[in-house]
């Protein structure tokens, strides 16, 4: 406190005096034992509340003349306001005036050594108050104790300097963009005010979330802490990675679900530990050891092996069993004194399991053997002993009837029929295949743990943790010995095999998830065909194939079907040339599902001959995956009404070439097939992380809010079903967005639900120009004054004006809480002034020149001569947003991220399996990324492995070697033919790189 009360005499110095108020300052240069003797005083019990203390600060300035009357009454009440300057570090200004007279310092000395016999406990009361409210405001992640009751004063000082702390990197609350404002080199958010820099969790555990976040996905603990609050406050994962990079430290959207998916867990963790103490409290069996064990839990595992024995119906355990017997205390004795120890005494002839010596013995050894296998720093000892030794996981096959078990189910367990491996090093598709051939009862599985790590673990205890505190009889040392055997082999290698098995199977149901999400990514962001009319093709034997027609704007032209596998072939080209020609279609989109390689060959056969004459006419291959599904959902039924609905999928497959991302949208992602061991993962988990994918997919492309559709709408971020159809009612009763502002009439669509979508929503200006110009009145009226005519009478008429006002930003990716670093501050009312741009005038560009080369050329010139850091700093704001901006600004209006990826492969010719030959060089496109190869479709009908060892980083460009950006659907490969297996049908491939 000596500091402080420096700080206060030097903002003293140059205050005006004021005589009434002079007795307070002399308060600060009190002797230190008057110091020590505050610091150890303790407040009264029950002290009552003093109604006429002052309420503020102008009161005790009035309070100041009766000092004249009372030198006593004067020092309580001075000591009141010197308590309070101790325990708020920001030193009030009527505080420093208090201290303007240092020249009666000794009269100050006077009226302390008076005070000394009498003090009054109300303000002594006020100041523990004091001192809980700053220790309930302590961060957890900078060590405050939000467990202790009535910390000590000096222990008060130490918490306000931590909130004081300018080094805070605890996320605070909106508007964030203010924070991201301060000066952090690193990106580190900036001090956030008072009441918000700690993280509370809604249960409390022994454990800090932060901090086993952090150890769990190896993220450093403030990004972890920034993430956290980001999702307590209902941000989007597109959001947050486009818009708050800096407080993620630019991770990617994966890692943001993983980050997402463990604090999912830890959370469900803690609901479920508060749960069970619950039950157990109910029950009247909870004790202080047992409760700290459960508030210790951090896995579902940990939780399972402490609460076992308390649950409902249990028998409960053997420990359980001795206790009731009442050989605790001989357990403890044997810890604590064994001299004394006699389990002579313990005998009962008549008691059943205390009859005999052995059966005392046995039920000590079982106390402590529980004991043993509770204890936190033994559980914690042999798992790291586990770390460094060679733990394996077995699977041979299991001793069935054969007439229980399908012989080819057996077959595809062959290379785990009699399999062994490291822990360390299995990979994750043998975990799955494992546990998916243990619950088909075709394999059995087990955990080998070494004695090498029982024998190490037994010399610890009995050399540390259960070492008795005295001399123990050899008897006792052998129960001792018996009980850590008995704990080892009975209680903790079980808890140890089903952490081990969970953690594996967690792991791999996380990558194999993780997998389906990147194919998911790859195939949705497949770059579009726009342009064409194509013909879908849905084939099929019996019931022929079916035609769709469809417009370069996805209208149905014309359907049919036709029977090319019956024997019809060739009069059934002529309908086909007939309708290609009619409606200039020169691209065939073939289903990849039955009766696709007879058709690929019918259509190649065709081009081959030049049959389609003169158009030149080429066909692709693409998945068909959910369109069956689709094709009878309600949605499809809502879309093509009264149209067949073997008919809806071939249109489907035609609309996947054209548009991908919004025909894939319209069904459930996990139909479209492009992962691994699907069934057996987390359901929950599986359609979390594919939902949040197409979320991210859709956002990131963006959506022109004037056009798309209510299907495509629903998967923007901070959208749902319901806001979206709400979007649509409104466009169809106003009319067109004018600008994004307007989103904020639409019913149940809030400032954060608008904070969310607002930057991937886009409104083409070039449209609603077109529109409003078709749209203006007889009158001369605009388009802008005839729809406000149509706003609702209580809107004020000039706030509708402002809102109806086109906005050239609103067709960027630039979010509108950025305009006001771009926008002058002179006026950020009214777009239809066109002010200058802070931006813009820096590197003098015009309204007109966004999206063209001319402003990317002003960009890079004026980014040249500063750099991006500088004019960040001169625009106060950060290097992500000012990036963001210089996107929004530089890009086409036309631009598309999914032009960056690849097209569909449109062939003329076909290849059967047959002709190929080792060493053979191919082009291909990847239908399928697994966590052991790729599968590539190289035109045979039958898709080629790339095993994963020949999938290195080197062959990868640049772009692919992103975690996000792996190897997957739809990339084009060129590979060579290393084993060819017809019998199989097997193709074995190497990557040569990637086109």
């Amino acid at each position: 406190m000596p500091s402080l009360r420096k700080r206060v005499k030097i903002q003293a110095e140059n205050a005006e005096p004021k005589d009434e108020c002079s007795f307070f300052s002399e308060l600060s240069s009190g002797s230190e034992e008057d110091n020590k003797e505050d610091s150890i005083w303790e407040p009264q019990k029950k002290v009552p509340r003093n109604r006429r203390q002052p309420a503020s600060k102008g009161s005790k300035r009035k309070q100041g003349p009766r000092a004249k009357k009372s030198s006593q009454q004067v020092d309580d009440e001075s000591k009141d306001v010197a308590v309070k300057e101790e325990l708020n570090s920001p030193v009030a200004i009527v505080d420093a005036d208090l201290e303007e007279k240092s020249h009666k310092l000794q009269t100050t000395k006077t009226l302390k050594t008076a005070a000394k016999k009498q003090k009054k406990p109300v303000p002594r009361a006020k100041k523990r108050l004091k001192v809980d409210e700053e220790t309930s405001q302590a961060s957890p992640l900078e060590g405050g104790g939000s467990n202790v009751e009535t910390p000590s004063t000096s222990a008060c000082g130490n918490v306000c300097k931590k909130e004081e702390s300018e080094d805070s990197f605890t996320f605070g609350q909106s508007p964030v963009k203010r924070i991201r404002t301060e000066s952090c080199p690193q990106g580190r958010p900036a001090r956030v005010p008072d009441g918000v820099s700690d993280i509370k969790e809604e249960v409390e555990m022994n454990w800090d979330v932060v901090q086993v976040l952090s150890e769990r996905t190896n993220i450093e603990p403030w990004v972890c802490a920034n993430i956290i609050r980001l999702f307590n406050d209902d941000n989007t994962i597109p959001f947050i990675v486009r818009y708050r990079k800096e407080l993620i430290n630019n991770l990617d959207a994966d890692f943001l679900r993983e980050v997402r998916q463990t604090l999912d867990e830890l959370r469900d963790v803690a609901k479920k530990v508060h749960s069970r103490i619950q039950k157990i409290k109910k029950e009247g069996k909870m004790s202080e050891c047992l409760l700290q064990a459960l508030l210790n839990c951090k896995t579902f595992e940990e939780l399972e092996h402490v609460s076992a024995p308390y649950k409902m119906g249990s028998k409960g355990t053997k420990a359980q069993r001795a206790k009731q017997l009442g050989l605790e205390g001989a357990a403890w004795t044997l810890l604590e004194n064994p001299g004394q120890l006699n389990l002579l005494s313990y005998i009962k002839p008549d008691v059943k399991g205390l009859s005999e010596l052995n059966d005392i013995e046995t039920g000590v050894q079982h106390i402590l053997a529980d004991m043993i296998a509770k204890d936190k720093d033994t559980l914690d000892f042999i798992r790291g002993l586990c770390k460094h030794r060679y733990i394996c996981i077995q699977s041979s096959l299991a001793k069935v009837s054969s007439k229980k078990v399908n012989e080819k189910e057996v077959d595809k367990f062959q290379l785990y029929q009699n399999f062994s491996c490291n822990i360390r090093t299995i990979h994750h598709h043998q975990i799955l295949a494992i546990n998916r051939g243990e619950n088909l009862k075709i394999l059995t599985v087990k955990v080998n743990i070494s004695d090498g790590v029982k024998n190490e673990f037994c010399r610890w205890c009995i050399q540390n943790r259960w070492r008795p505190r005295g001399f123990a009889r050899p008897e006792l040392m052998k129960i001792l010995h018996n009980s850590l055997d008995d704990s080892f082999k009975r209680l903790i290698v079980p808890l140890l095999c089903r952490e081990f098995r969970a953690k594996l199977t967690s792991d791999a149901e996380k990558q194999s998830v993780m997998m389906f999400g990147q194919n998911l990514r790859q195939l949705l962001l497949t770059s579009p065909v726009p342009g064409r009319t194509l013909m879908g093709v849905d084939p099929g034997y019996k019931h022929g194939c079916k035609l769709a027609i469809i417009s370069p704007t996805s209208q149905i032209l014309h359907t049919d079907v036709v029977y090319l596998h019956c024997g019809q072939g060739f009069r059934e080209a002529e309908k086909i040339k007939r309708l290609l020609l009619h409606f200039n279609c020169r691209t065939v989109v073939i289903g990849n599902g039955t009766a696709c390689r007879e058709t690929e060959a019918y259509f190649a056969d065709l081009i081959m001959k030049n049959y389609f004459a003169p158009l030149d006419v080429v066909y692709c291959i693409v998945s068909e995956a959910g369109a069956s599904i689709y094709s009878v959902s309600p949605e499809a039924n809502k879309e093509m009404p009264g149209l067949d609905p073997n008919l809806r999928s071939a249109v489907s497959i035609a609309r996947r070439v054209q548009d991908p991302l919004a025909e894939l949208v319209k069904f459930d992602p996990k139909h479209i097939g492009v992962g691994m061991y699907q069934h057996d993962v987390s359901q929950t988990l599986l359609k979390a992380t594919l939902d949040s994918v197409v979320e991210e997919c859709v956002s990131f492309v963006g959506v022109d809010i004037n056009i798309c559709s209510e299907v495509l709408l629903r998967h923007i971020a901070g959208l749902n079903a319901n806001r979206a159809k709400n979007i649509i009612e409104w466009r169809e009763k106003n009319g067109p967005f004018i600008n994004r502002e307007q989103l904020k009439k639409v019913k149940g669509l809030g400032p954060k639900s608008f904070q969310q979508c607002a930057g991937f929503v886009r409104i083409n200006q070039d449209y609603i120009r077109t529109f409003c110009s078709q749209h203006t009145d007889s009158s001369g009226q605009s388009q802008e004054t005839a729809m406000v005519t149509n706003e609702k009478l209580g809107k004020k008429k000039n706030k509708a004006d402002a809102t109806l006002i086109p906005n050239p930003l609103d067709q960027t990716c630039i979010h509108p809480e950025s305009y006001d670093i771009a926008v002058s501050k002179r006026d950020t009312n009214f777009w239809s002034l066109y002010i200058l741009y802070w931006f813009l005038s820096f590197i003098g560009g015009t309204m007109c020149e966004i999206g063209k080369p001319e402003m990317q050329q002003k960009i890079n010139v004026s980014l040249g001569k500063e750099g991006i850091e500088e004019t960040a700093e001169r625009l106060q704001t950060t290097v992500h947003t000012l990036q963001v901006i210089i996107d929004g600004l530089s890009q086409p209006k036309t631009f598309d991220i999914r032009t960056d990826f690849d097209k569909p492969d449109f062939k003329r010719s076909i290849v059967c399996l047959e002709d190929l030959q080792v060493g053979t060089v191919l082009t291909g496109k990847v239908e399928n990324a697994t966590l052991f190869g790729v599968f590539v479709d190289i035109g045979v009908g039958k898709a080629g492995l790339i095993p994963i060892r020949f999938i290195t980083e080197a062959k990868l460009s640049k772009t692919k070697r992103r975690r996000s950006l792996g190897l997957g659907p739809g990339e084009k490969v060129e590979v060579k033919v290393l084993n060819v297996d017809i019998p199989r049908s097997r193709i074995s491939l190497d990557l040569l790189r990637v086109l």
